[in-house]
């Protein structure tokens, strides 16, 4: 599986429109947000809401990528990719948000999509990543501590239980 990670385009308008419609007929909240915040069906106003340059009030600039499966040509998952903390982040968020599409779950995705990521930080010049995941999302975890993640502590944020771990760039 050839994982590399792509800017929203007129040129992945099928592959991405396929795994929205995918993850929305599912019914389950979709994330990272960045791609269910507008209506992907008018696809050029949706790449443009894709990316944050607004910085005002607790806003941080961020990136959003798509990964796409070269092998398969589908898009298989997102990341969303915050360049600085503000203190909301700092507490739940953190710098990286991803969401792997529910057909292609369990298959080491997310773990291959949050290194492909931390490549992107290191391009931003971020060299402590913070990731955030909810304590009963065992993948999530998991694909985390595989790209180097250290557990810092857990916190509550409206009646669940976050996990926040750390990530160190050379």
């Amino acid at each position: 599986m050839k994982l590399k990670l792509v800017k929203a385009s007129e040129e992945y308008r099928e592959q991405i429109v396929e795994m929205l419609d995918e993850w929305y007929s599912c019914g389950e909240k979709i994330v990272p947000y960045s791609i269910r915040k507008s209506d992907y069906h008018n696809f050029e106003d949706y790449c443009k809401a894709l990316d944050n340059t607004d910085t005002s009030g607790d806003k941080v600039p961020d990136s959003t990528f798509f990964c796409l499966d070269e092998d398969r040509n589908i898009m298989v998952g997102a990341v969303n990719i915050r360049h600085y903390l503000s203190e909301a982040l700092l507490k739940n968020g953190g710098h990286i948000g991803d969401g792997v599409r529910p057909s292609e779950r369990r298959k080491g995705i997310a773990t291959k999509m949050i290194g492909l990521a931390l490549k992107e930080c290191r391009r931003l010049g971020i060299e402590n990543v913070l990731m955030v995941c909810s304590k009963d999302n065992i993948g999530s975890a998991k694909s985390i501590v595989n790209n180097g993640g250290v557990l810092e502590n857990e916190i509550e944020v409206d009646g669940n239980i976050e996990q926040r771990y750390w990530i160190k760039l050379d």
